[in-house]
């Protein structure tokens, strides 16, 4: 039996992004996981445990980890008392798009 070789998660991604069907499925979440990062950054730079943020929230530990995990799309509320519990002002803006060269010649 061949031994696999151990690659690290960001030489796989590379690997992966090669094929255009999963580098356009992949970049489609872009939004949601910048997202999920900020929250997540945001939690940790205040220095908050999932339970801690989740009780200024009034709500379950849960909640925040499907939140931290993707598996739960927030409402605009539930963002409002997330921002609150970071004593933050919640601030949602339309900017454009960058262009890709793609969508330029597109375009064209």
């Amino acid at each position: 039996m061949k031994k696999l070789k151990p690659r690290s998660l960001n030489a796989l991604l590379k690997e992966r992004l090669k094929d255009p069907e999963f580098a356009r499925k992949y970049h489609a979440l872009d939004e949601e996981f910048t997202l999920i990062k900020i929250i997540i950054d945001k939690r940790l730079e205040t220095g908050l445990t999932q339970a801690e943020l989740a009780k200024k929230m009034k709500t379950k530990q849960p909640s925040v980890a499907r939140l931290e995990s993707g598996h739960y799309n927030p409402s605009f509320k539930f963002l409002q008392k997330l921002a609150h519990a970071f004593d933050c002002q919640l601030e949602i803006k339309f900017v454009p798009r960058k262009k890709t060269k793609r969508a330029a010649a597109v375009a064209n």
